[in-house]
């Protein structure tokens, strides 16, 4: 017995009995497994957010503006709390913690897809939905009885309806947030406190892969949740609708549920987990108790606000802020990343929509897009990234030279981007507005708010069959228009056109292929700043102040980055309409932009801010070359902000995976 005993301690880091030992929820690798799991899912339900949002604008009407402020909103309750986190730390049950704001995080992604229960059936045009003839949303020289009733029926029944929407999924929002502030710092820290030296890198490396596929699983779901019809789950006839007609809604509700439902079996383990579990160990460690001993001893050493009660730990929260801020190289830094994080936070919520409607593609193919390539691209990056410093054992100034080369590059590879673009299609009566009429148009009284395009002879797009002036249809064996003819507006070299279902569509499909490339290789090359980024504030902060400067870090990077980034792009995309929506005799989302304006002010707005973040990089990098003149002047040793060469040790691997975790939902998408 006593002969087994050393092995069973050295294999298992546990010294109770061999049955103990086995139980799964006292080894840290379990827990590990638990939560890649549980981060797996977590950000699932926040990906598959971003991969729905231009679906729930067709929606529920949504602009976007609203949209981005709802894509952000979960950032709020992130950061209301993130400081009481950094406060409690290892004070509490950490697993329970984890468990309860999974808990809450699931809940959140039920609340998100209510609304679909609380409504109606979708109705995608009045024109086409307020009666059961097949002469819907046809010429008619006279407004008709169903134009009336069909007012009356929406001021009735679906204003108030949709009015509970937008509140509803900002409190889910809210929630998700709330639910996924203890889940990456407690889970990082239990595992770095259980985990031995020379495993915890290994851990911590798996938690980050986790973080880089989560929100490309949650694309990839979006793409193929959205191939299904919204009202999938409610009795009637289907829609003659296919996934390519602009006024197609995909079953986004469903993935939320599935999500949810994910987390919260993800969620139960973590209130079996114990408090503090057996120190995992290894024969390099059990060889050598006494240095096991020493770390034990100096952990608490590395925590300054161990002995500070919450009230004394407010109080002194906005002075350490300002000591930290008062560090140029850290101020430079996380000003290079808040504007990185803005970018990202814009592209993420809406480069979906961008894909849409600048090549008109499905809102599952842009999805997959962006799971499939853009995403995996940006994951390429930060691995070389951090090879490259590694390989090359950078110095901070060295490091500082190699973000502002990949963000120069990222300059460089993204100005193409403002150029591979489709002008805006003709739109009789829209775009452009001086357009040659024929006499026979206008007689027609047409639905104001009837949206069911079709696209001319004459290559000219119409707001409806009606706005053509068609007054028959040809129709299939299964009911399904295949044309509209009999068209008095389309003039067709003198003669009366016709006109199809659907959207005209762009003419520089060709360009699609080029902007994917080049968009794929700038968040590439982007990415390669990451790594060296978070390694310049661990080397130029105090040993003490670092935990505390990488929560300010994403305190900065939440208010200044995250919550307003979506909502700045949204409002740019807003003033690009030229006809918007409206639904209750009230503006709802927009069904047509300026292609040119829409591609020069979304692009835009990520070319400026890559160039600020290569102006950020670009001083500090100045300022550190200075610093480095200065001392060899005064005869010190080189760059002694960066003597802090130790920082491969265990505690700074944790708190720069700390900060990968932390920051990683939104930067690698």
């Amino acid at each position: 017995m006593t002969a087994t005993d050393p092995q069973q301690r050295t294999l298992t880091g546990c010294a109770r009995p061999p049955a103990r030992c086995r139980n799964p929820l006292n080894s840290i690798k379990f827990f590990v497994f638990c939560h890649s799991l549980l981060q797996l899912a977590q950000l699932l339900v926040s990906g598959y957010l971003k991969s729905s949002i231009s679906t729930i604008e067709r929606r529920y009407g949504f602009s976007s503006q609203k949209s981005g402020l709802l894509a952000s909103f979960n950032e709020v309750g992130n950061t209301a709390l993130i400081v009481f986190v950094s406060f409690f730390g290892s004070r509490i049950h950490r697993p329970r913690f984890i468990g309860g704001g999974a808990l809450i995080a699931s809940l959140a992604g039920v609340l998100i897809a209510l609304p679909h229960f609380l409504t109606g059936p979708y109705e995608f045009s009045h024109s086409t939905s307020s009666t059961q003839d097949n002469s819907s949303g046809l010429c008619h020289t006279e407004r008709t009885f169903y134009t009336e009733s069909s007012h009356q029926n929406c001021t009735q029944q679906e204003s108030n309806a949709h009015q509970e929407v937008f509140p509803i999924m900002l409190l889910g929002q809210l929630l998700l947030g709330i639910g996924g502030v203890p889940v990456q710092p407690f889970g990082i820290s239990y595992i770095d406190d259980y985990a031995s030296k020379k495993n915890s890198p290994f851990y911590l490396g798996i938690l980050f892969a986790v973080t880089v596929i989560g929100p490309a699983v949650g694309f990839m779901l979006g793409s193929f949740m959205l191939h299904f019809y919204v009202d999938i789950d409610k009795p009637g006839k289907m829609p003659e609708l296919t996934n390519a007609d602009p006024r197609w809604v995909g079953a986004w509700w469903l993935g939320f549920l599935l999500a949810a439902g994910f987390l919260f079996l993800t969620s139960l383990p973590y209130f079996f987990f114990p408090r503090k579990m057996p120190k995992e160990e290894t024969t390099e460690t059990t060889t050598v108790p006494e240095a096991e001993n020493e770390v034990k001893e100096e952990k608490p050493k590395s925590d300054p606000f161990k002995d500070l009660s919450l009230i004394e730990f407010l109080k002194s929260f906005p002075s350490i802020v300002l000591r930290t801020l008062k560090n140029p190289i850290y101020l430079l830094v996380v000003l290079a990343q808040v504007n990185l994080a803005a970018m990202v936070a814009g592209l993420a919520t809406f480069m979906a929509k961008f894909i849409e409607r600048q090549f008109t593609k499905t809102a599952s193919l842009s999805n997959l897009i962006i799971g499939g390539v853009n995403i995996p691209a940006a994951t390429v990056g930060i691995m070389a990234g951090g090879a490259i410093m590694k390989r090359l054992s950078m110095s901070v100034k060295a490091s500082a030279l190699m973000c502002t080369i990949a963000v120069l590059l990222s300059v460089i590879f993204g100005l193409p981007l403002l150029f591979l673009g489709c002008p805006t299609q003709d739109i009789a009566g829209v775009y452009p507005l001086r357009q040659e009429i024929p006499q026979e148009c206008g007689k027609c009284s047409c639905e104001t708010e009837a949206f069911n395009p079709v696209c001319g002879s004459n290559r000219v797009e119409y707001r409806s069959p009606c706005h053509a002036g068609c007054m028959a249809q040809a129709m299939d064996t299964e009911g399904k228009v295949l044309n509209y003819t009999d068209c008095s507006c389309i003039d067709a070299n003198g003669f009366v056109g016709f006109a199809v279902p659907g959207t005209c569509g762009s003419s520089c499909s060709h360009f699609f292929i080029p902007f994917i490339i080049f968009s794929a290789l700038s968040g590439l090359v982007a990415s390669f700043s990451q790594t060296p980024s978070f390694m310049m504030i661990l080397r130029t902060v105090k040993p003490e102040d670092k935990s505390f400067a990488i929560g300010v870090q994403y305190m900065l990077f939440r208010v200044l980055a995250f919550m307003p980034g979506p909502v700045l792009y949204g409002s740019a995309i807003d003033t690009t309409c030229i006809l918007w929506g409206k639904k209750c005799k009230k503006n709802t989302s927009c069904h047509y932009y300026n292609l040119d304006l829409f591609r020069q002010r979304f692009l835009g707005l990520q070319v400026f801010f890559v160039i600020g973040a290569f102006f950020s990089f670009l001083l500090s990098f100045l300022v550190l070359r200075k610093m480095t003149v200065r001392q060899q002047q005064a005869g010190k040793p080189d760059h002694p902000v960066e003597g802090d060469k130790s920082d491969g040790s265990n505690t700074s691997k944790m708190l720069l995976s700390k900060a990968r975790e932390a920051g990683h939902t939104q930067s690698t998408v």
